[in-house]
Formats: structure tokens, sequence, C-alpha cells
């Protein structure tokens, strides 16, 4: 009877621990570059064992470095700073850009608590009145929004005319990449009104929209529907462009297959078209996503509408000691909204697609 080295044993028991392992961090690595968080994989792979040196080498690059340019970007601001003069005052420095966010944090927090001590009183005066058997009022809080609240009202802005430009740009992309007649037709509009900025747009849009909508009561109100139609007049290029050209890209031999088989338009579109389009329909997405939020902001700030971009400009136009401080929070708050939205469609495109691209 053969017997089997313990030592031996236990040496193979844990190869096989290690290799689970190095695939459960091969299949996480995927959704860290997703997440922005690649640096993660190297870490994890040199506390498992995997060639310490080569990891660290990994870790150097995808964390150390970004984190050091950050380091010298914040030395240099912080020194060169107090040396330029406005008629604000001296450019803020890091840290005084971080206590007027601290202090927005904290005027939202206040504000949340006046808002909910108003709608406890409201309620307790219906209560009185439904006693009394008077019918309730309705009575809306009248405090200026918070910050989060208009970071927030942007956000649904953008996502509201993205979501309209691809409803628009996907059909109009797939029927140009599909056939020459209508890409013929398609083309000359999308070569003038692509390059036409969204400061040209507002004023068209928003004597539109005030005569046709003429009233507030809707389920939107004017300044939302003035801004998301502005978005998606801006922003439905990059979708269509892409879209156009994933379609016309597809494989000749995949269409003589579909013409075979005898597919119908919409099976074809369905089972062959889109899915070998998606990459560049994605890509389209995310350019048309990146876009709309820089016109969003744009837009608010010139029609005065609420949103991030009302904030720039009512606190240039407020002229306070602490207003160029609000506004480069806001400006870290407008970058810091567009990389997280482009890692959402990179995530949506990582589900729905093959790409590498990040």
């Amino acid at each position: 009877m053969t017997t089997v080295d313990p030592n031996f044993a236990a040496e193979a028991d844990r190869e096989a621990r290690r290799a689970r392992l190095f695939t459960h961090i091969n299949a996480a690595d995927k959704w860290f570059g997703v997440l922005g968080l690649a640096w993660l994989t190297p870490i994890l792979k040199a506390a498992a064992g995997d060639n310490p040196r080569a990891q660290m080498k990994e870790i150097w690059r995808l964390l150390a470095v970004p984190l050091l340019a950050i380091v010298g970007f914040l030395l240099l601001w912080g020194t060169l700073a107090p040396k330029v003069q406005t008629s604000l005052g001296a450019v803020p420095g890091p840290a005084q850009v971080w206590e007027e966010a601290v202090n927005l944090h904290e005027d939202a927090q206040a504000k949340a608590v006046k808002r909910a001590a108003f709608e406890a009183k409201v309620a307790q005066l219906n209560e009185r009145l439904i006693a009394q058997g008077k019918e309730p009022k309705e009575r809306a809080f009248t405090g200026a929004p918070t910050y989060y609240a208009q970071i927030w009202t942007s956000i649904k802005t953008v996502f509201f005319g993205f979501l309209i430009a691809t409803v628009v740009a996907v059909p109009l992309g797939i029927a140009a990449g599909l056939s020459p007649s209508a890409n013929a037709a398609i083309n000359p509009i999308v070569q003038i009104f692509k390059p036409v900025s969204p400061l040209a747009w507002l004023p068209i849009v928003t004597m539109i929209v005030s005569a046709v909508y003429a009233t507030n009561d809707g389920l939107f109100s004017k300044s939302f529907l003035i801004s998301a139609i502005t978005v998606t007049l801006c922003s439905l290029w990059p979708t269509l462009i892409n879209t156009a050209l994933g379609v016309a890209s597809i494989d000749k031999d995949l269409v003589n297959v579909s013409k075979v088989l005898k597919m119908n338009t919409y099976t074809k579109i369905t089972k062959l078209v889109l899915p070998s389009a998606l990459p560049l329909i994605f890509t389209g997405l995310r350019l048309s996503l990146g876009v709309g939020w820089m016109v969003l902001i744009a837009a608010e700030m010139l029609a005065q509408n609420p949103g991030l971009g009302k904030f720039v400009w009512d606190e240039f136009q407020n002229g306070s000691s602490s207003s160029l401080a609000k506004i480069m929070v806001a400006v870290f708050t407008i970058g810091i909204i567009g990389f997280l939205l482009d890692r959402v469609m990179y995530a949506l495109q990582s589900l729905f697609t093959f790409t590498n691209q990040r």
C-alpha cells in the first residue's frame, strides 16, 4: 500500500489554495479597472506571494506615481496661489478650499435640520386643522437649496438630457450605418450642427420651451427642460457618429450570413448589428455623457437654472472673501462627478461588451 507524504500533501493543498486565490484576484481585476482601483491587484498579488518584486513595480506605477503627482500639484498650488491677487483677494490654497468644502457640508446639514423642523411644524398644523374638520394646507420650504441639492439637480438634468440624446442618436446611427442613403441624408445635418456651441442653442431652446411649456405646474419645471434639452442637442452627436461607424464596420461575412438566413430587419438589428457595434456605441455614449456634463454647467450658468453652474455664477456675483474658494470646491466637484459618470458608463460597457478599453 502506497503512503502519501504528509508534507507533500500539505504543500499541494497550499498551492491549490494559492491558485484559487489568484483566480479570484484576476477575476476582480476587471472590476478594479472599472472603478479606477487597478492598483489593488498588484497589492493583493504581492500579499499572496506572487513575484513581490514585479508587483512592487506595478504598485509604484499604478499607485505611488499618481499619488506623488497629486502631492506635487498640491505643493505647487499651495506655493503659487498666495502670490496671485484677484479682485476677491489671493487665490485660495488647498487648505482654504478644503475648509470651504467642510463649511458647505456643515451648511447643508444645518439646512436639512431647518427643513425637518419646518416640515414637522407643518405636519402638526395640518393635524390640528384636520381635527377641527378643516382642509390641510400645503406649505413649501422656501430656504435656499443646499450644495448637495444643487449637485443632485445637475446630475438628474444631465441624465435626463443624455437619455433623450441616446434614444434619438442610437436609432439614427443604426439607420446611417445600415443604409448609404440614410447616411447621405443624416451626415450633412451632423456636420452642420455638431460644432454648434451650447451657448448658441440655449436662447433658442429657452424661447421655444417658454412658448410651448407655458406653465410650471407640469411634471418638469421650465428650467429643468431648458437645461436638459440643451444637453440633448449638444451630446447626441458623439453617440450618433460612433453608432453609425460601429454598424458600418460590421464584418461583411456576417452581413452575408444574415442575407442567407433571410433575417428580417428587427432580427438582423437585435441579433447581429447591436452585439457587433456595442463597443463603439458605448464609446459614443461615454463621450456624449462627458460632453453633456460640460454643456450642462455652461447652460446652468448662462440661464441661471438650478444646479452647480448656477452655484458657481452666484458665488462669482457674490464677491465675498470665500467666493473664490467655493468656486474651486465646485470645480473639483464637477471634475470628480465627471470621472464617476464615466466610470458608470464604463461599468455598463464592461457588462455588455468584451472590450478592454479603459
